[in-house]
């Protein structure tokens, strides 16, 4: 993207609804939520060498979902230091292993791309289903059954990394729930 948006009143549910009116029916640029709302402002993107200016603002959660690598372990750190609180990876690795050590080294609430980022592919599971049974599910129903799977999906990396002694660490349990799974799904079918 040219730039990011920082609202220093939050975004509620009505200012949410009108990003995404903004976005996904007038193909709007985010600059136009800073014309529209007095507490906003808008930064164009203008990276640092070491820190991006779109991870150097106070907010308490980030939501990094464009790139691979693109908080790095100086970004996490001036995330944490202007208070972030959860930081929920919504792409393909977006923070790097220093940054998610920084993360989890002050406290901060992570949720792995693994597991976050994890409805993308299993809607594009729930299309297959819908084509192979010659099936159409409406928008409710895809909805209803998604969300069930993100809850499976929260619930077995929140109770594996309890059984194995790290509770809230949800890297450690979405891992190590991941490889169960197809270590598992290996065994049933004779693999190994």
């Amino acid at each position: 993207s040219s730039g990011f948006i920082h609202d220093a009143d939050g975004i509620d549910a009505e200012k949410l609804a009108w990003i995404m009116d903004l976005k996904n029916n007038r193909r709007g640029r985010i600059s136009e939520y800073a014309d529209h709302f007095a507490s906003a402002s808008y930064a164009a993107a203008q990276p640092e060498p070491s820190v991006n200016g779109l991870w150097s603002v106070k907010v308490d959660v980030a939501l990094p979902c464009a790139t691979q690598n693109e908080i790095n372990g100086d970004e996490a750190q001036s995330l944490v230091d202007n208070g972030v609180m959860v930081v929920g990876e919504g792409a393909n690795m977006p923070c790097t292993p220093e940054a998610i050590e920084c993360f989890q080294g002050n406290g901060v609430m992570f949720s792995p791309g693994k597991a976050s980022n994890a409805g993308g592919v299993a809607t594009s599971g729930l299309e297959m289903s819908q084509n192979s049974l010659r099936m159409n599910w409406s928008r409710e129903e895809v909805d209803e059954k998604l969300d069930t799977i993100m809850v499976n999906i929260h619930r077995a990396a929140y109770d594996t990394a309890k059984k194995y002694g790290r509770e809230g660490d949800y890297v450690f349990g979405a891992n190590v729930a991941g490889f169960l799974k197809v270590a598992d799904a290996m065994l049933a079918q004779g693999v190994l």
